[in-house]
């Protein structure tokens, strides 16, 4: 796993863990709400991977937050125009990570 994709999932997961207290939810209720499993619910929530579109807006609906709440302190920055360049940056809380692009 690349270290972008890590900052990213335990922002993430970070996210959904305080808006599930928020909302005075178990994982289980959440799963339940959002039609999954229980224990995707902890697999998202410790950073162990990303949700797919869909389960993300399934998750935004059974927290009864908007998207962005969940991706709240993710934010993508293009690279400054430059022929060799290559990277992409993305920025959690503030810390910047460089990952190469892919085709």
């Amino acid at each position: 796993m690349s270290d972008v994709y890590e900052i990213v999932a335990k922002q993430f997961g970070r996210n959904l863990v305080r808006c599930r207290k928020r909302a005075g939810l178990s994982q289980e209720d959440v799963g339940f709400e959002a039609a999954i499993h229980r224990t995707e619910v902890g697999t998202l929530e410790r950073g162990v991977r990303l949700p797919r579109i869909d389960t993300l807006v399934k998750l935004s609906v059974a927290l009864k937050v908007e998207v962005g709440e969940l991706l709240d302190g993710i934010e993508w920055k293009p690279p400054a125009p430059s022929p060799t360049n290559g990277q992409f940056q993305v920025e959690v809380d503030g810390d910047d990570a460089d990952e190469p692009e892919r085709s």
